[in-house]
């Protein structure tokens, strides 16, 4: 497979439908060899079947992402298979349930925090040897509005969000001075999955498709991309 990315190794989260399997996609196209996880392993085989339509090929990784030894694994599995990883596009979110902050329930917060942060955290630590060691390594971090603009009932989404924010930040700032490029994207608003279920009677085919911002995010894989610990905000 020819390409930019042509010998790399491209992990992708959340990557069964929406904005991660469009990324996934576009990585293909530019050369990568793609290792696809999510939860729903018939959602991965579409990617998959996708992904292949460009020439190229992928891995699927079958995962909960609040399985804590599981996601530990990945970059030992990598490693072992691959002996590289020189991108991370952690995409995979959790919505919860939109209320009002008091009306958060335990097991709701810590289903949101297993994936928007704690699972983000392993990810970076299983990652991050392997990154660190590629010649342009790259990872990026899909995020929200919502960080700049919090909204009523959307308190545990947006709070870890937030969190996510600073601890992508502070990794920026502690590999400042390596060949590794980390950084946050922002789509703004997107047809996904978790869109539908926050605005369950909006009209999907008055936003964006996640193929419209794949190539932006794509593009902050790529080695010429030289910013480091940015929120890099889509404009069409």
């Amino acid at each position: 497979m020819s390409g930019p990315l042509a010998g790399q190794v491209a992990l992708v989260t959340g990557a069964s439908r929406g904005i991660g399997a469009a990324t996934a996609v576009e990585l293909a196209r530019r050369g990568a060899h793609l290792v696809i996880t999510a939860r729903t392993e018939g959602g991965l085989a579409e990617t998959d079947d996708a992904i292949r339509t460009t020439g190229a090929e992928a891995t699927l990784l079958p995962l909960d992402l609040t399985a804590g030894e599981s996601v530990d694994a990945i970059g030992p599995s990598l490693h072992q298979r691959f002996g590289r990883l020189d991108i991370l596009v952690s995409n995979a979110a959790a919505l919860g349930l939109l209320t009002p902050v008091p009306h958060i329930r335990d097991a709701e917060w810590a289903a949101v925090v297993g994936v928007n942060l704690t699972a983000t955290l392993r990810l970076i630590r299983t990652c991050a040897p392997l990154l660190l060691a590629a010649p342009a390594g790259r990872a990026v971090f899909v995020t929200s509005g919502i960080v700049a603009a919090p909204a009523a009932y959307w308190g545990a989404y947006g709070a870890t969000k937030a969190a996510l924010h600073h601890l992508v930040e502070t990794w920026a700032a502690e590999t400042r001075t390596s060949r590794l490029r980390v950084n946050l994207f922002d789509p703004g608003i997107v047809a996904t999955r978790l869109r539908a279920q926050a605005m369950p009677g909006e009209d999907p085919r008055g936003l964006r498709p996640p193929a419209a911002v794949a190539p932006a995010l794509a593009d902050l894989c790529g080695a010429e991309e030289t910013r480091h610990g940015a929120v890099i905000r889509f404009a069409p």
